[in-house]
C-alpha cells in the first residue's frame, strides 16, 4: 500500500488526541471577532480561554462573528508541500451546502497539477460538518490505517457519507435564526414552549429539524428509538456525541447511548468555534453510521413522527 495523507477542514471538530490517533492532519479556518481583527485556528479553545467563555460572549453578540474557510491559495501551499515529495492527498471538504470549502481544494487542486502533473490528490465534499464530518474523517483514516488506497477510500466516502447521520437537539433555536439560518417565528416558538428540536444531516448536507419533543425527559427516549431503527450493526461502531456547553446532558445521552447499543466507544465532542459561530449554544446530538439517508428526508421524517405522536397530527 502507498501511504497518503488524510487532511481535512477544522470544522470536522476532532480534538488533538483523534488527530494524533489517527494520523489526520487540519487545514484551518477563519474567524472574524467584533474589533474586526482574523484569527486563523483549528479545533481549540486557547484563543478563547474556554468554551464556557467563548459561547458566553458568542450569545452576547452573535452577529459579531464570522467564519471563512481556509482560501484557495492556503488550500494550494498544503497541497504542494505533499506534493513535492511525492506524497498523495485526501483532502476532506466541509458540506459545500454550507460552505465553499470542496470549490476552493478543486482550484488549488488544479493549480498544483499544473506545477507537479503527477500528483495525486483527491478532493470529497463530505456533505457533513462538525463531528459528524470529524466522524467521517475518523473513519476515512481507520480505512487507510487497515490497508485501503486513497482510491479505496475515496470511493468509499463518496459511497457512504449519506449514511452518516445526526440524532440530537438544538435547544437555542433563536441563535440559529439570528444567523440567518432559521425563521424568528419558528425559532422564538421553540425557546420560548422549552421544545427541543430534533435535528438530522438531510440529502444536500444541511441539518433539518424535522420534529420536535417537549423537554428532555420525553426526547431522551425518542431519540435513542430513532437511532435504534436508523444505526446499524452498533457494536462495531465508534459514536460521537458534539456538545456545544451542554456537557452535562452529553454525559447522560452517552449512558443512555451506551447501555442500548453497547458500541466500541463513544465519544463526548466539543463544537469547537469554527463550528459553534454558525451554531451556537445548546447543541447535543450522537453521530453514527446507519441506512441511507433519504432524498427530502421522508422516512426520517415519518419515523420521528410515529416516534412522537403515532403518526397523528
Amino acid at each position: 500500500m502507498s501511504r497518503f495523507v488524510i487532511m481535512a477542514d477544522a470544522t470536522c471538530d476532532l480534538a488533538e488526541e483523534y488527530l494524533k490517533e489517527y494520523d489526520i492532519i487540519l487545514m484551518p479556518g477563519h474567524i472574524s471577532v467584533p474589533d474586526g481583527s482574523d484569527i486563523t485556528l483549528c479545533a481549540e479553545w486557547n484563543r478563547f480561554e474556554s468554551m464556557e467563555n467563548f459561547y458566553g460572549e458568542l450569545k452576547k453578540n452573535p452577529s459579531g462573528y464570522t467564519t471563512s474557510p481556509a482560501n484557495v491559495e492556503e488550500c494550494e501551499e498544503m497541497f504542494e508541500k505533499y506534493a513535492a515529495e511525492g506524497i498523495p492527498v485526501l483532502a476532506i471538504a466541509l458540506s459545500s451546502g454550507i460552505s465553499g470549502a470542496y470549490n476552493n481544494k478543486l482550484m488549488a487542486k488544479e493549480n498544483v497539477l499544473k506545477k507537479y502533473p503527477d500528483a495525486v490528490i483527491e478532493c470529497v465534499d463530505s456533505l457533513r460538518f462538525g463531528p459528524g464530518f470529524g466522524l467521517l474523517v475518523v473513519y476515512a483514516a481507520k480505512l487507510r490505517n487497515e490497508g485501503m488506497s486513497i482510491q479505496e477510500v475515496t470511493e468509499y466516502i463518496e459511497q457512504n457519507k449519506n449514511r452518516f447521520h445526526q440524532t440530537g437537539w438544538l435547544d437555542d433555536l433563536s441563535f440559529v435564526a439570528k444567523k440567518g439560518r432559521l425563521t424568528h417565528a419558528k425559532a422564538f416558538f421553540g425557546t420560548l414552549a422549552g421544545v427541543k428540536p430534533i435535528g438530522e444531516f438531510d440529502y444536500n448536507g444541511l441539518t433539518t429539524v424535522i420534529g420536535k419533543v417537549k423537554g428532555a425527559k420525553a426526547a431522551y427516549p425518542v431519540l435513542l428509538d430513532y437511532m435504534e431503527a436508523e444505526i446499524e450493526n452498533p457494536e462495531d461502531q465508534i459514536i460521537f456525541i458534539a456538545q456545544s456547553n451542554r456537557y452535562a446532558q452529553a454525559v447522560e445521552y452517552k449512558k443512555m447511548i451506551e447501555d442500548r447499543f453497547h458500541p466500541k466507544a463513544v465519544y463526548i465532542n466539543d463544537l469547537y468555534p469554527l463550528s459553534g459561530i454558525n451554531v451556537g449554544p445548546g447543541l447535543m446530538a450522537a453521530y453514527y453510521v446507519g441506512k441511507p439517508i433519504t432524498e427530502g428526508l421522508v422516512d426520517e421524517r415519518a419515523l420521528l413522527d410515529k416516534l412522537i405522536n403515532g403518526g397523528n397530527e
